[in-house]
C-alpha cells in the first residue's frame, strides 16, 4: 500500500474515534484497550483497525469514515441507499401530488371552455388531451398503490 494512502487510513481512524468520543470511549465501543486504540490513533504506529472495530464505531457515529477511504483506495465511492419504505413514500405522495395537479388543470380547461356557454373542437381536444394526462397519472397512482399495500406506508414521522 502506497504510504499516502496508509496516512489517509490512519487520518480516517482519528477522525472515527474522536467522532466516537475519544480514545477510551471507542475502546470500550469496540472492546479494544486504550492501548490499542491509541496505536491506531497515531501516525507513529503502524496499527491499522480490524474491520470489526471500523464497522462497530463507524455504526456507533453513523459515519463511513475509513469504509469511505478503502473504497476509495480501490477507485469506489460510497453512495447513500434509500430505504424501500422511503421510496414507496415518495413515490405515492409524489403521484397523489400529480393527480390532483392534473385534475386541477382539467377543472381550469373544463371551466375555461364551458364559461362562454359553448365548446369548440379545439376546447374538446384539450379537454381530451388532459383526461388522457389524468388518466396515465391516476394509472401511476394506483400502481403506487399497489407497492404500498405490501408494507405500507409513513406518512408522518416514520411510523407505519
Amino acid at each position: 500500500m502506497p504510504t499516502a494512502w496508509f496516512y489517509r487510513l490512519k487520518a480516517a481512524q482519528r477522525d472515527l474515534i474522536e467522532r466516537c468520543g475519544g480514545i477510551i470511549r471507542a475502546g470500550e465501543k469496540c472492546s479494544a484497550s486504550k492501548t490499542e486504540v491509541g496505536r491506531w490513533n497515531n501516525d507513529g504506529y503502524p496499527d491499522l483497525m480490524p474491520l470489526s472495530a471500523v464497522i462497530q464505531l463507524e455504526a456507533d457515529c453513523s459515519m463511513p469514515l475509513v469504509t469511505a477511504v478503502m473504497a476509495e483506495l480501490n477507485g469506489r465511492r460510497l453512495a447513500d441507499t434509500v430505504d424501500a419504505g422511503e421510496l414507496a413514500n415518495a413515490s405515492m405522495m409524489a403521484s397523489h401530488a400529480e393527480v390532483v395537479v392534473q385534475a386541477g388543470e382539467l377543472m381550469a380547461k373544463g371551466a375555461l371552455a364551458f364559461a362562454d356557454g359553448r365548446l369548440t373542437p379545439a376546447e374538446a381536444a384539450g379537454i381530451d388531451r388532459q383526461c388522457s394526462v389524468l388518466e396515465r397519472a391516476v394509472s401511476e397512482l394506483r400502481l403506487a398503490a399497489a407497492s404500498a399495500r405490501v408494507g405500507g406506508l409513513s406518512v408522518v414521522g416514520g411510523a407505519k
